[in-house]
């Protein structure tokens, strides 16, 4: 299956260049390219895509904000944000409006491609090491004042997987800490996002942080 990207950045040479590395596999291609939010909102309107790789300081309308409006459509496409700085307050204002991950723009061409490859598969775009690192954002954000009625769909060794992916753990960490087969874990991983009702690891961790689920340190 060929993997269709839309690029959105209001810098030409970033998109001829990521445009050309994309291009150049056997397995995606370029559908679409805007130079902005809402080139990008209106475009993608129109256009199947399956993952996008959008900036998120643009001028007109940004990419957190076209983030958001873009995944919140029925069948909506992945996406990737793209930024200058680990860890930038855009970056986590893009996964909280439900990207699947992010990437720095010195990200290397293999590592672009395994991220287009791993979002369209299904994973996140955030290696265990990053997520750490997120979470001590998150346990500072503030957590919702009631838990969300939907943690109570969760059998009890689904939200023992649930915390450890909050903590940072990867499947193969999840599965040696609880005594479970790897395959078991991921098991869990997809029946739990589907009764939260969220997208990806990405946003489990954030649902269980402003959920209260995980303390803070």
């Amino acid at each position: 299956m060929t993997i269709r990207v839309a690029l959105v950045d209001d810098q030409e040479l970033v998109r001829v260049g990521l445009a050309m590395l994309i291009d150049a596999t056997d397995d995606m291609r370029i559908v679409l390219q805007a130079a902005d939010g809402a080139e990008a909102v209106a475009g993608l309107a129109g256009t199947q895509v399956d993952v996008v790789l959008m900036d998120v300081q643009m001028p007109r309308m940004d990419g957190v904000e076209a983030t958001g409006l873009v995944t919140a459509r029925e069948d909506a496409p992945k996406v990737i944000v793209l930024t200058t700085f680990d860890l930038d307050e855009y970056a986590f204002a893009g996964l909280r409006a439900g990207a699947s991950g992010f990437l720095l723009k010195d990200a290397s061409a293999a590592e672009v491609l395994h991220a287009i490859r791993a979002v369209h598969a299904g994973d996140a775009v955030l290696a265990p090491s990053t997520t750490r690192r997120m979470l001590g954002h998150l346990a500072t954000a503030g957590v919702a004042r009631t838990a969300s009625p939907l943690l109570q769909r969760l059998t009890a060794r689904e939200r023992d997987v649930l915390l450890e992916i909050a903590r940072g753990h990867s499947n193969a960490e999840t599965a040696q800490r609880l005594f479970l087969s790897e395959a078991t874990v991921k098991t869990h991983v997809g029946h739990l996002l589907a009764k939260l009702e969220v997208r990806d690891r990405v946003q489990a961790v954030i649902f269980a942080y402003e959920n209260g689920l995980v303390p803070r340190t």
